[in-house]
């Protein structure tokens, strides 16, 4: 029988997200939940040259161990200060990414980083924090209709699932398991906290974090799917990779397998959406979101799912519709260009910049608005205007963001320092069409004549 525990925070999820923050790790990073992140800065700030977080930076330049595989090494740990493994690291290292050498070096650091910085004082100093985050959480958890996932999968759960709190992660959600030697398993949806109020405290909208919660449990009935079937679905699969390998690179997925697994979790998304009645709004803004990050054949696989859940009779698993699936992998690796090119006429795209050419190099300093010009209207609501790989240092004073009356230009009111390059980047999160169709990022760039 499947258990849905409520959510709640994991002081391994936080302790190894607090430590690859320290170690610079850009994932584990955000500053959002800002009145926690001060308090992991207070009390921790001391500890960036700890030797545990030398040997993070070392094994993230070897091993690439990042976003995922760090939440999956959090979740087969035992509790500190020991942090002995649930299982045995022989048995079932983590991710792929760790090694087992490392694996071992990294618990044995962690055990003392946690000592030597006073971890449990920081932990029970936020304790009523991590009670407020996950009592708040309570009006996503009561939404989930585990039920579902038995009926359209056709296949009754028998995990515990778990909603872990990350209340440092930001945006970063993860959906790491643990098998046991009994035949056990745990699935575990980490949320992160990305949305505060006025008062500084986290906030749960169900629109922004309950389609994340179906996502991550999906995850626990799709992957096998892939996983288990790799050579059926590669071909078809390294051609749509090709394709989009951009945006898939920008979110971590770093192949075609981890592409087809999120593509069928963000396409199950949607079906639940539809078959809870959520209304159009809501299932068209999560449709152009997937669009957006590179999935662009999410309608006619959401299609083929539905085909699907209309011949029960014949599949009653989705496992046992898998042949169809992978025939329609064949029809969108044909057509993934055509997708692409549909999906791009219906961006808004910038074209000019009423002060200067983007990427110019001579600037004048003298200028206090960069005006944004767009080839239709936008939906003028917000703004969405983010640091680039060159950082703060090269982000300008920004005093206000506005649109032009007709809502086709933007007006940033700026302060520019001379000899100086700048550059930040417009984000389809809150630049979308009128149709909330959102725009490609685009990198503003230049440089201010000295």
């Amino acid at each position: 029988m499947t258990i849905l525990a409520k959510p709640r925070v994991d002081e391994r999820v936080e302790l190894l997200s607090i430590v690859f923050r320290l170690a610079g790790a850009q994932e584990f990073s955000s500053t959002q939940f800002k009145r926690y992140t001060d308090n992991i800065e207070r009390h921790f700030g001391a500890y960036k040259n700890h030797e545990l977080i030398s040997y993070i930076k070392k094994i993230r330049k070897e091993n690439g161990i990042g976003y995922d595989a760090v939440m999956k090494m959090a979740v087969h740990l035992g509790p500190a200060p020991g942090f002995k493994p649930l299982v045995k690291l022989s048995d079932s290292v983590p991710e792929k990414r760790w090694k087992m050498e490392k694996a071992q070096e990294f618990i044995r650091l962690l055990g003392k980083f946690y000592k030597d910085s006073r971890a449990d004082v920081f932990f029970k100093a936020n304790a009523d924090i991590y009670k407020e985050v996950s009592q708040r959480f309570l009006t996503i958890y009561d939404q989930l209709d585990l039920n579902w996932y038995k009926d359209f999968y056709g296949k009754s759960p028998k995990e515990k699932f778990i909603i872990i709190n990350g209340v440092g992660n930001g945006g970063g959600n993860y959906g790491p398991d643990i098998f046991y030697k009994d035949g056990k398993r745990e699935v575990y949806a980490i949320m992160g906290t990305w949305t505060i109020d006025s008062t500084g405290m986290a906030r749960f909208d169900l629109r922004d974090y309950f389609p994340t919660l179906l996502h991550e449990f999906n995850h626990s009935f799709v992957n096998y799917l892939t996983d288990q079937n790799p050579s059926r679905f590669e071909k078809n699969g390294q051609v749509i990779y090709k394709a989009v390998q951009e945006q898939m690179s920008g979110q971590a997925y770093a192949g075609w397998q981890t592409m087809i697994s999120e593509a069928l979790v963000r396409a199950a998304v949607i079906k639940y959406m539809k078959d809870h009645s959520f209304d159009k709004q809501a299932i068209d803004r999560e449709i152009l979101e997937q669009l957006d990050r590179g999935f662009l054949w999410i309608n006619e696989l959401l299609i083929e799912l539905e085909k699907y859940d209309q011949q029960r009779d014949r599949y009653p698993t989705l496992e046992s519709y898998l042949p169809n699936l992978i025939l329609a992998y064949h029809d969108y690796a044909q057509n993934i260009s055509v997708y692409q090119n549909r999906f791009e006429q219906q961006r808004p795209k910038v074209t000019s910049i009423d002060e200067f050419a983007n990427n110019s190099k001579n600037v004048d300093p003298a200028i206090h608005s960069i005006t944004i010009n767009f080839d239709r209207p936008l939906f003028g609501k917000g703004y969405s205007i983010n640091l680039t790989d060159k950082g703060k240092d090269a982000f300008p004073k920004i005093s206000k963001v506005s649109y032009s009356k007709d809502n086709t230009s933007i007006i940033l009111e700026t302060a520019l320092e001379k000899g100086k390059e700048y550059e930040f980047e417009l984000s389809g999160r809150s630049f979308k069409s009128v149709d909330q169709v959102p725009i490609k990022n685009f990198v503003v760039s230049f440089n201010t004549t000295p």
